[in-house]
């Protein structure tokens, strides 16, 4: 413990103190303290700053680790439309928005009453009869409004983790449908080769990001959970969708943002999972990181998407699952609020993502001056 207590107390070079929570298995790693300040005004100014100057710093530990760092002071919280923004972290750098992760900080934003790291905090609204908390998030995609169950006991308010954590994100469309890739014989991966097929049909729609949506039968797969299939069928699968989709910006036009306009994920689904309202899907995103939860803001684009084909009603509600939810009670819900038009006339949809998260630890990371790999690396870069 000595050691321990030497390198909490610091300073040894770089102290980042963390939170660490899961969400359906998929981890969000918070830093509550030691991160440099972040340049500029707007929150995509601090993005900005963040990835040219700060790259170093992100999440540690493996390829899929997947980090949110708080920022107090954005446009937003300064027009008071806000309560506080955050960015977003991965293997590739800085998203637009994550659902998984937002579940998690809707827990944590309710528990902390550090009003260093969270100014706001008091200002947070509460419903006494629904007993939830009201939190308005300012993430790179816009304004994320986020419902908290809470336990108020002695005057103090905690999260009820009973009770799943919602959120509305920014309004979800699809932009594009029935994409059809012609895949060379050189890239055919060995699902699709072993049906004969040559083509692939996929949608795009957006949720706070953009990603592909595509049937699993499509890339020659029976389905995902249950059929023998391993993870690297599938990686293999989804990175040639997303090579061949990349460069194809018409697919992943914003209404206001071009700085989202970016192919940020494919998501591998079977609808005919489960139940009638129930599914399963496998996000890769990012530099093919896979998540372990159903993915937030890719269930906000799906749901976009299941109304456009007439599959999901406003009102209703579906469960999605991803691997490794499928058969327990920790799938994310997804349902469809109410139609919006886009100032360019295109019509989205606001959706609701309903999801659980708990916490695993707390953590300091330390980097002493003299250790060459202090920035970082990843193997596979290495060889």
């Amino acid at each position: 413990m000595d050691v321990y207590k030497r390198i909490a107390a610091g300073p040894m070079g770089t102290e980042i103190h963390t939170i660490d929570m899961h969400t359906s298995g998929e981890p969000t790693r918070i830093v509550v303290s030691g991160y440099p300040d972040l340049q500029g005004r707007t929150l995509l100014q601090k993005r900005a700053y963040a990835k040219d100057h700060l790259d170093h710093l992100r999440t540690r530990g493996h390829a899929d680790m997947y980090g949110a760092l708080l920022v107090q002071a954005t446009e937003m919280t300064e027009a008071g439309q806000a309560d506080i923004g955050v960015l977003f972290m991965h293997n590739e750098g800085y998203s637009t928005m994550c659902g998984h992760a937002t579940i998690a900080l809707g827990r944590f934003l309710v528990d902390t009453q550090d009003k260093l790291l969270f100014p706001l905090r008091e200002h947070l609204g509460y419903d006494t009869e629904k007993h939830e908390t009201h939190l308005r998030l300012h993430a790179p995609c816009g304004l994320v409004r986020v419902t908290v169950p809470t336990i108020v006991q002695g005057g103090r308010a905690r999260s009820d983790e009973s009770r799943p954590v919602t959120f509305v994100s920014v309004p979800s469309f699809v932009s594009a449908r029935d994409v059809v890739m012609n895949i060379p014989e050189a890239d055919r991966w060995t699902a699709l080769r072993a049906k004969g097929q040559t083509r692939v049909c996929v949608d795009i729609a957006y949720g706070g990001a953009f990603y592909a949506i595509v049937e699993a039968k499509e890339l020659g797969f029976e389905g995902i959970v249950g059929f023998g299939y391993s993870l690297r069928d599938m990686d293999e699968a989804a990175a040639t969708v997303k090579r061949f989709l990349a460069t194809q910006r018409a697919l992943v036009r914003h209404p206001s943002e071009s700085d989202l306009e970016y192919l940020y994920g494919v998501i591998i689904t079977d609808e005919n999972y489960g139940h009638a309202r129930e599914s399963v899907g496998l996000c890769f995103f990012a530099d093919q990181e896979v998540d372990r939860s159903p993915t937030g803001s890719g269930v906000s684009a799906r749901v976009a998407l299941a109304v456009a084909t007439g599959r999901l009603a406003f009102g209703e509600t579906t469960v999605f699952h991803s691997p490794v939810s499928a058969g327990g009670d920790d799938g994310f819900t997804g349902t469809a609020v109410e139609e919006v038009v886009f100032a360019d006339g295109r019509r989205g949809i606001s959706v609701s993502v309903g999801g659980r998260a708990w916490y695993t630890g707390a953590h300091v990371f330390a980097g002493e001056g003299g250790d060459r790999r202090v920035a970082g690396f990843l193997l596979r870069d290495c060889l």
